[in-house]
């Protein structure tokens, strides 16, 4: 059974892993090049995730064909939105709101490589209904 204080627990495991690919790598590069790198560092410490996964957007009960992506789906569970901006806005967070929603998934996390910090200035985290219902 999925509890509050498992996704507590892989929601460090995910924040580990992007200090790791922000310590190696520093602010500054190519959104792209941090998700590879991530890829790769959620490899080495067997986190199971799903990279580039479409999100159905469901429209008066209609699946619309729409090309939709989330960076990453980890264990089934937590969407992984990354970004390397200079700084992020609303429109970042209304973003990674809509996909744990459209997805029913109970927590999301936005990612910001592009900061000196990224533990305290790199990254936030989101909960939906769906993580209300988990004990």
């Amino acid at each position: 059974m999925i509890t509050q204080s498992y996704l507590t627990d892989l929601t460090y495991r995910i924040n580990g892993a992007c200090i790791e690919v922000h310590k190696i790598l520093g602010p500054g590069l190519l959104e792209n090049v941090y998700h590879q790198c991530l890829e790769e560092e959620f490899q080495l410490r067997s986190i199971d995730f799903k990279s580039q996964l479409k999100i159905p957007v469901i429209y008066k009960g209609k699946e619309m064909n729409c090309e939709f992506f989330c960076d990453f789906l980890v264990e089934d569970l937590i969407i992984v939105e990354l970004k390397s901006v200079s700084q992020l806005n609303e429109i970042h967070r209304a973003q990674i709101l809509n996909y744990i929603n459209l997805m029913k998934k109970p927590k999301g996390i936005l990612v910001n490589f592009n900061v000196k910090n990224l533990y305290h200035q790199g990254q936030e985290t989101f909960v939906s209904k769906y993580y209300d219902m988990l004990f």
